[in-house]
């Protein structure tokens, strides 16, 4: 496969490629690296270049919303499935994608997180969404991160909300001495992000009743939490002919 992005989640990418049987990495694409070899592996800036030397079966994507929309119609153009890990996705691009990919009959998946424990919280916060009225998201990521809320954030509140079938109560504080205390809200709930050197990438989901608290937290403590969920979408994407998006689909909880 290529691997689009030569940042530290693309180099992660390409060493768990290296270590799983049957899978090479044979090409990074960053359009801002220098051209050459990274690990041993071609770098290419051009995205077309890059596709048509190295003939991968597979593109994975982590870079930014800016870039994804450039190599995805490049490889579509080639009939190439994409596993895209980018967050901040415009919904103009995704109704591109779903449309692109049916037309062309290539695979693609998309996740705001690959993380199978991160999956399974944002699964487990939709089904506690049915009985409660209150609920927050607290998310936690490294100072580096580009986008905010994450996209694990907004599509956990997302699935929350839909399988609510309704909006949250969302309280409004009388007095706000500092804007923007209460944080960002989505569909009733109130989502705060923090960003701090230390922390890679983690998210509470609280939920509030009478008496009583739900907490669900998840922690990713280094970058290879994300590793097995690639793997996963690597090889699901091969007998895809259409736009999936998510990895609760592929895991059967979707």
């Amino acid at each position: 496969m290529v691997i689009s992005g030569t940042g530290r989640m693309g180099r992660q990418v390409a060493a768990a490629v290296l270590a799983e049987p049957g899978m090479t990495p044979v090409a990074y694409i960053d359009a801002l690296a220098e051209r050459g070899a990274m690990d041993g592996i071609p770098v290419f800036r051009e995205a077309g270049v890059g596709l048509d030397e190295a003939k991968p079966h597979v593109v994975v994507d982590f870079t930014n919303a800016a870039w994804t929309p450039v190599i995805a119609k490049a490889a579509l153009e080639r009939g190439i499935p994409l596993v895209i890990g980018t967050t901040g996705l415009s919904a103009e691009f995704m109704g591109w994608l779903e449309a692109e990919t049916r037309a062309r009959g290539v695979g693609a998946v998309v996740a705001a997180n690959f993380a199978i424990s991160a999956v399974l919280m944002m699964h487990f916060a939709k089904q506690a969404a049915r009985f409660f009225d209150h609920a927050e998201i607290i998310e936690l990521h490294h100072d580096g991160k580009a986008d905010s809320p994450s996209g694990t954030a907004k599509a956990t509140a997302e699935g929350m909300v839909a399988a609510r079938g309704r909006p949250f109560v969302h309280p409004e504080p009388e007095v706000e001495t500092v804007a923007g205390a209460r944080g960002a809200e989505l569909g009733g709930v109130a989502i705060h992000a923090v960003r701090l050197p230390g922390l890679v990438a983690h998210q509470e989901v609280i939920f509030g009743g009478q008496g009583q608290l739900l907490t669900i937290r998840q922690d990713s403590t280094g970058r290879d939490s994300f590793m097995p969920g690639v793997l996963l979408a690597i090889r699901e994407v091969l007998g895809r002919r259409e736009l999936v998006v998510g990895l609760d689909r592929l895991l059967g909880l979707a």
